[in-house]
């Protein structure tokens, strides 16, 4: 049991950690659009990463698929681009019984999500695959550490529904200027991921 609780304070500390913050960012982007009140939208969202990188983590770390993990640190900053990107043509509702046609509750985002949580999983099985070295059994570390990334998502996405409704609730804020400022804030950051990246400055 005590193995259990430290791979899952690993998993917790890894996607919380902002040396790390790639990861940070794209749960960020995912929930931008999104407000307090819309915190079942963003439950299935999540949910949708999660079983994305729920997948490719377990499969990764069980050496059951083989990649390039260059090509990976280069495709997670990419995943955030695309998705703040998106959030750039966010219109803003008319009312909040009436989104438009361009709501955050499109069904799409929740395929962008998974899909890309496939991506993000083979960058965390970098990460624990180099934690476990040459344990006997992988299933019970692999399962903890899954679960605390989710503690760590669920926190994140905790404080940025929380930032957004002070602002657009409390200092009543332009919901249309809240995503497109932090959303212009994470494509620059990730277009600087990808520039420093090994496969495009060729170092």
């Amino acid at each position: 049991m005590d193995e259990f609780f430290i791979y899952l304070r690993l998993g917790f500390d890894h996607i919380t950690d902002p040396g790390g913050y790639d990861h940070i960012l794209f749960v960020i982007a995912l929930c931008t659009v999104y407000t307090l009140q819309q915190w079942r939208q963003v439950l299935v969202l999540v949910t949708a990463f999660t079983i994305g990188h729920s997948i490719t983590l377990a499969l990764a770390t069980l050496q059951l698929i083989d990649y390039s993990t260059a090509l990976i640190e280069l495709l997670i900053p990419v995943t955030i681009l695309i998705t703040a990107l998106t959030n750039l043509f966010y219109q803003e509702p008319r009312s909040r019984l009436q989104p438009t046609a361009q709501s955050p509750n499109r069904y799409w985002r929740y395929g962008l999500a998974l899909v890309f949580g496939l991506i993000h999983g083979m960058g965390f099985s970098n990460y624990l695959r180099s934690l476990l070295g040459r344990e006997a059994s992988i299933v019970q570390p692999l399962l903890a550490f899954n679960i605390g990334l989710e503690l760590g998502q669920l926190l994140i996405v905790t404080l940025v529904l929380a930032i957004a409704f002070v602002v657009l609730d409390i200092l009543r804020r332009s919901r249309l200027r809240w995503v497109l400022v932090v959303s212009g804030i994470v494509a620059g950051m990730a277009i600087s991921l990808i520039l420093n990246n090994e496969l495009v400055a060729g170092k």
